[in-house]
C-alpha cells in the first residue's frame, strides 16, 4: 500500500491512525480523493485520507506519488479514481468503515473531466462508496490539490 505521511511529514500507518481517529471522533466522516498535476517532466498523484471532524475541522495524512508524465488527460485523470478507489477498497477490508470518496471531476459539462464522471461514479457506487464530484464536498481532493502542486 502506499506510504502515508502527516502534514509534518511524518511517516503514518493509515490503519492505525484511521482507528485513532475513529476512537477520539467517533462521528468523524472519511473522505478519500486524489488529485494529480503535470509538472515538467512527471504527473504528481497526490493521495489524501481526510477526517471531517463535526464542527472542529478536518484533518488528513497524504501520499504523494511521481510517475513520468501522462500527457494524456483522460489516463491521468482515470488513475486519480483507481488510486482513491483502490485505497477505499484496502482501507474498509482492514477496518469495518464507512468512507466516502471525492473525485476531482466536475459536473459542469463545460470541463472536460465531466466525461469521467458517469464511469468513475458508477464504478466507485457499484462498490458501495458515495461520491462527491465538484462543487459538492471536496474535502480531501481540496487536500490534494494544494499538496499536488
Amino acid at each position: 500500500m502506499l506510504l502515508f505521511k502527516d502534514i509534518h511529514g511524518n511517516r503514518v500507518d493509515p490503519v492505525n491512525h484511521t482507528l485513532e481517529v475513529i476512537k477520539n471522533y467517533p462521528y468523524a466522516e472519511i473522505h478519500i480523493g486524489t488529485d494529480s498535476q503535470n509538472i515538467n517532466k512527471e504527473s504528481r498523484y497526490t493521495t489524501v485520507i481526510a477526517y471531517r471532524l463535526g464542527s472542529r475541522g478536518v484533518h488528513y495524512i497524504l501520499s504523494k506519488k511521481k510517475v513520468n508524465i501522462i500527457r494524456d488527460m483522460w489516463t491521468r485523470l482515470w488513475n486519480e479514481a483507481e488510486l482513491s478507489i483502490d485505497l477505499a477498497e484496502w482501507i474498509t477490508e482492514k477496518i469495518s468503515i464507512k468512507v466516502q470518496i471525492d473525485m476531482d471531476y466536475n459536473e459542469d459539462e463545460n470541463f472536460k473531466s465531466n466525461k469521467l464522471i458517469s464511469a468513475a461514479k458508477g464504478w466507485a457506487n457499484s462498490l458501495g462508496y458515495k461520491v462527491n464530484v465538484k462543487p459538492n464536498n471536496q474535502i480531501a481532493t481540496r487536500a490534494a490539490d494544494y499538496h499536488c502542486k
